[in-house]
């Protein structure tokens, strides 16, 4: 059993980190452990340490040192059969909005998830291994991208690790935006491991406020901002979550740190009104 307070701790300690030094995987099971830090992190660590070694034995398989686009398909169906095939991991379609689908935990113990989720433990499974994988900020769907030799490959772990071809993004690009949207370069951008984690605590956090529930959803920012405490929206959501809360004084305080380090003229006007009215509600 752990803490929340040594969680929190931790979750400062990785928003204090570079990016690149963040382990992706271990850090969402801490966010995970905020909902049950009675449950203990260790069968879950152990888990992730199961997929390593289950990619490492398969990483003994013929041509996955080939060059170019072979090498690149079979580390792309290596890495399927572990995850879905040993693994069974698969997208939750029956209850996609389950707050379950973006706790790592759950997902763990559930095998199912939402994209992110999932793409999170493709790429703790890829990254055991030295492979060079991202995240990709597709509209609307998330999805991995895969290196090897100067080729890359787009997988979907919702769909089991199926790699996808420009016409399949295209359709997905269409399905979300419309018909009239084409594929664009910011369309194939990079995520990195800060953002895929407030991606991941966003999902709950929407929902939440979907359901009204703002004392949740206020909880799920403090989290984000943990994480990621150099996010100037994310101290203004947090001011307005608890404002709408009546906590003034914590609305005050998250307002004060967005003018702080906000560069958005339009927004600290919006914010410095809003904090002049929180001032005189506090007199």
């Amino acid at each position: 059993m752990t803490s929340r307070a040594i969680l929190e701790h931790e979750l400062a300690d990785i928003g204090a980190r570079a990016d690149a030094a963040i382990d992706l995987a271990e850090a969402a099971l801490v966010l995970a452990a905020l909902d049950r830090p009675e449950a203990g992190l260790h069968p879950y660590r152990q888990h992730l340490a199961a997929i390593a070694d289950s990619m490492r034995l398969a990483a003994i398989l013929p041509g996955l040192t080939a060059s170019g686009q072979t090498g690149l398909k079979a580390r792309c169906r290596v890495l399927a059969d572990v995850m879905t095939g040993e693994y069974a991991y698969r997208g939750d379609r029956v209850s996609y909005d389950d707050l379950r689908n973006a706790d790592l935990m759950r997902v763990i113990e559930r095998r199912q998830g939402l994209p992110v989720a999932l793409a999170i433990l493709y790429i703790h499974a890829a990254r055991s291994q030295g492979w060079v994988i991202e995240g990709v900020n597709f509209p609307g769907h998330f999805v991995i991208r895969l290196y090897h030799d100067g080729c890359a490959a787009i997988l979907d772990p919702f769909e089991g690790g199926a790699v996808l071809e420009i016409g399949d993004l295209r359709q997905r690009l269409k399905s979300v935006i419309g018909d009239k949207a084409e594929l664009q370069p910011s369309h194939y951008a990079a995520i990195g491991n800060r953002d895929i984690l407030l991606r991941l605590v966003n999902n709950i956090k929407v929902r939440l406020i979907q359901d009204g529930d703002l004392a949740r959803a206020a909880e799920m920012v403090a989290r984000m901002l943990l994480v990621a405490p150099a996010q100037a929206p994310l101290w203004r959501e947090s001011g307005l979550i608890q404002s709408r809360l009546g906590n003034l004084l914590a609305a005050r305080a998250a307002f004060l740190r967005f003018l702080e380090i906000s560069d958005n003229e339009n927004q600290r006007h919006q914010v410095a009104r809003l904090l002049q009215e929180l001032t005189q509600r506090l007199q």
